[in-house]
């Protein structure tokens, strides 16, 4: 017989998330539901890392559902900048989600900078957790490795996506296609790992 999939919860209302994330957690056999779909408001990101802004939106996310939830954290880190716009980049230029703006704040505050300057990697930790209270959440980071380009590139994609590129593909990670994007984006490489830990999940 068939085993009915495992639910999650996506803690997290960016469409864009889910579009990356649903295809790669399909096939092995988790169904997503962002806590949007469920009448959840985010949480209130209040950690001082990456890792403990993911274990409040899960935990937040398992709460308020009483189902297992991912949450995940990321950002853009640019080293000329101090690391910046780092756990800020979703509100880099001061509104939540304005794309626009932050990538006209992030190419303002780099326009002095060159070559090796520009250097920058998008980071992302992903938190799987069973319950509110699970002691032994599963976690998993990712690099990606690129620079931040002098103006935007390519239409696809979300977030900073455009000016930042991908030195292997000599491409923006807007112009880069869907399917290889969720092999080699930070996301994907989290994503990867935490596949690989899946059967802790299962098993508990």
């Amino acid at each position: 017989m068939k085993t009915a999939p495992n639910r999650l919860v996506l803690a997290t209302s960016n469409r864009g998330k889910l579009a990356e994330l649903q295809p790669l957690l399909a096939d092995a056999g988790f169904t997503l539901v962002t806590q949007g779909e469920l009448g959840v408001e985010d949480a209130v990101e209040d950690g001082l890392t990456f890792l403990e802004n993911a274990l409040i939106k899960a935990r937040h996310a398992c709460r308020a559902t009483g189902l297992p939830a991912l949450g995940d954290d990321s950002g853009l880190v640019v080293d000329a900048l101090g690391g910046a716009p780092g756990l800020y980049s979703a509100r880099y230029a001061g509104e939540h989600g304005n794309a626009g703006a932050n990538i006209a704040k992030l190419l303002h505050e780099m326009r002095d900078l060159k070559g090796a300057q520009r250097r920058a990697h998008f980071y992302c930790v992903i938190v799987l957790l069973r319950h509110a209270e699970d002691p032994q959440p599963l976690v998993a980071e990712g690099v990606w490795q690129g620079e931040v380009l002098e103006a935007p590139r390519g239409d696809g994609g979300f977030g900073y996506d455009p000016v930042f590129l991908d030195p292997r593909h000599a491409a923006s990670a807007a112009m880069i296609e869907p399917s290889l994007k969720n092999r080699i984006s930070h996301r994907g490489l989290a994503l990867a790992r935490l596949r690989e830990r899946l059967h802790e999940f299962t098993a508990c």
